[in-house]
């Protein structure tokens, strides 16, 4: 079970386990969002790029923020809805590179509705080489404790 609206506070810091990017991933979210950009699908056209090589769609990245994120399984069964995204994509990502989440609670709101409360969550895109690729802030609605009464 998930942390609740009360067990989050300014502050809290979460990691997450890593996850290797393959060329399988990639290939898997170009058909399901029809981007076959050059820049992720044509090596050689890549190799020829600021990048040299292929990059991973940046949408992928923060896809797997999503599931990493669901890894922790801090917001399992709490979350009720994602609200918002402040999102930068600050350097490439690779195929074949390993990232993992660093996740800091910024802020707390609770809502009218007592069962409810939105959490703002920095979050930054880590590779293996200690460095940020992606980072923002996400705004996720989650269930309170009071939410269990009926």
């Amino acid at each position: 079970m998930g942390l609740y609206f009360e067990d989050f506070h300014v502050g809290d810091e979460f990691k997450s386990p890593g996850r290797t990017i393959t060329e399988s991933d990639v290939v898997a979210f170009a058909g399901i969002s029809g981007d076959f950009d050059s820049i992720h699908m044509d090596a050689e056209y890549a190799r020829q790029s600021p990048f040299g090589q292929r990059i991973v769609h940046g949408l992928l990245g923060l896809s797997i923020i999503i599931g990493l994120v669901a890894r922790t399984g801090i917001l399992e069964d709490t979350v009720i809805a994602f609200l918002g995204v402040e999102w930068d994509f600050v350097k490439p990502i690779f195929i074949g590179d390993t990232v993992h989440v660093f996740t800091t609670i910024e802020n707390v709101r609770p809502t009218r509705k007592p069962d409810r409360g939105i959490i703002f969550r920095r979050t930054q895109l880590i590779s293996q080489h200690g460095e940020v690729v992606q980072e923002g802030l996400i705004k996720t609605m989650v269930k309170t404790r009071t939410s269990l009464v009926d």
